[in-house]
């Protein structure tokens, strides 16, 4: 596939290894994402490219693809996507011009595949 999908692919084994080890903790987190990001005022969809854009501020590559992955899931729009890391170049300046652009490139490699 691309880096993105390699991205997913290689958090998968850990991710599982650590959901064994701290079970309640991990369910909790599930409850708490469960109710964050299910339809609402806000769309699902709309929800996702908000926590790809928090991704991009927090510089997590990890959290760019489990989200731009989600976003194409939920049926976000391109020109959606494009213009929310458009505010978080404004918001963040230099390093969104790093991050955003490869928040984009995961974004296409999911709604690609």
């Amino acid at each position: 596939m691309g880096h993105w999908h390699d991205v997913v692919g290689d958090l998968a084994a850990p991710t599982k290894s650590l959901r064994e080890a701290i079970p309640e903790a991990w369910a909790g987190f599930g409850q708490m994402h469960k109710g964050a990001m299910s339809d609402g005022a806000l769309s699902r969809a709309t929800k996702e490219i908000i926590a790809t854009v928090i991704a991009v501020a927090e510089q997590c590559d990890g959290c760019i693809a489990y989200h731009a992955k989600s976003a194409v899931r939920a049926g976000a729009d391109p020109s959606e996507m494009a213009e929310a890391l458009g505010v978080a170049l404004l918001m963040m300046g230099g390093p969104a011009t790093v991050y955003g652009p490869r928040a984009w490139e995961a974004f296409n490699e999911f709604r690609e595949a």
